[in-house]
């Protein structure tokens, strides 16, 4: 069991989701964000059914830097620390280079990179202070490939992910602050689906995995708590990849 104190972006559904339900399982105490308070209120209210030493839900706009302090400053006021910091709030987002605007760009854009850097900045301000804390920043296999399914804008936002990630872990590391990424391949989640597309494109991105198989939110979610935990304290900097062998084609 574990009393950490975890805040989880993104909360609602998918990866963010079975994470959560993972801490809860482990007792810690959780603060979740998401965009829905009503299904952030439920989902705090199954996370103390399921073990959480205690849970609770804020609305959060990633792309917000009030609501984003907010949501760490709460976690401070009521548990009196901040442990561990996931940033899964993202979105997807596919088409041709012909496709993107200026607007279609930003958006995505600043969910995906600003809502990080924002996520840091105010986390990175709590776990200095304490001089301890790990954070998990969630990329992609998009982050360190390209792939030519008009990805580009997508990819390009989970490259700076990487990108910012290493360069967080090298300002917190003498500070105790370690910070690290995950970088899921195909997973089986909303996202998956609406970028598949059809089930022919389903079929085409398990065809290119060399397990032949989707991964689930609860396997990511395993590898999140792992090194996110004290089990792994020599880490930090890291790009860790699940994706059933995708890219190491």
């Amino acid at each position: 069991m574990t009393t950490s104190v975890v805040l989880i972006t993104g909360a609602l559904t998918g990866i963010g989701r079975a994470t959560a339900l993972a801490y809860a399982e482990e007792g810690a105490r959780i603060v979740v964000s998401g965009r829905n308070q009503e299904a952030g209120d439920a989902l705090a209210a199954e996370l103390r059914e399921k073990g959480a030493a205690d849970a609770v839900f804020v609305c959060v706009d990633v792309r917000k830097e009030d609501d984003v302090k907010a949501a760490v400053d709460l976690a401070v006021a009521r548990f009196g620390r901040l442990d561990i910091a996931i940033n899964n709030a993202g979105k997807d987002g596919v088409g041709p280079i012909t496709a993107v605007t200026p607007e279609s760009y930003a958006d995505l854009f600043d969910t995906n990179v600003l809502g990080v850097l924002l996520s840091l900045k105010h986390e990175f301000r709590v776990m200095e202070a304490q001089g301890k804390g790990s954070i998990v920043n969630i990329s992609s296999i998009f982050g360190h490939v390209g792939f030519p399914a008009g990805a580009s804008v997508y990819a390009g936002s989970k490259h700076a992910v990487e990108g910012i990630t290493k360069s967080v872990a090298l300002e917190g590391a003498a500070k105790g602050v370690r910070v690290n990424a995950i970088a899921p391949g195909p997973i089986e989640t909303a996202m998956f689906d609406r970028v598949a597309g059809t089930a022919e494109g389903r079929n085409q991105f398990i065809g290119m995995i060399p397990q032949k198989r989707a991964g689930t939110p609860e396997e990511t979610a395993n590898l999140i708590v792992f090194i996110a935990s004290d089990k792994a304290p020599y880490v930090t900097g890291e790009i860790v990849t699940i994706d059933g062998g995708f890219a190491a084609g």
